[in-house]
């Protein structure tokens, strides 16, 4: 059994930043495949980032440049640094291990 707990999610003016936080539980977090989604109004949920056990990472193009995924496997946590956010990041953000296991969210919103 894994449990995901996000953090870090809040309203932010556009061109801010914000820090997303993922505590896992349960095993095998180190070789797990990490990744954030997120899920706007009226739209599907859709991967933003994700970072493999070896450090490889993935990133959604309206996102790259922006945001960076990294994890610590010493305290099962993943982040999402993100980074010049705009109005349409706006959306409740996910954490997902192995693409089987889903925290809660966390709304982020980005608006002046």
């Amino acid at each position: 059994q894994v449990q995901l707990v996000e953090s870090g999610g809040g309203l932010v003016q556009p061109g801010g930043s914000l820090r997303l936080s993922c505590a896992a539980s349960g095993s095998f977090f180190n070789i797990a495949i990490m990744g954030w989604y997120r899920q706007a109004p009226g739209k599907q949920r859709e991967l933003v980032a994700r970072i493999f056990s070896g450090g490889g990472t993935n990133y959604a193009g309206s996102v790259k440049g922006r945001f960076t995924i990294s994890r610590d496997n010493a305290k099962n946590t993943v982040y999402l640094q993100m980074n010049s956010l705009k109005p349409e990041d706006t959306a409740v953000y996910y954490c997902n291990q192995d693409q089987r296991w889903w925290g809660p969210g966390t709304q982020v919103t980005v608006s002046s």
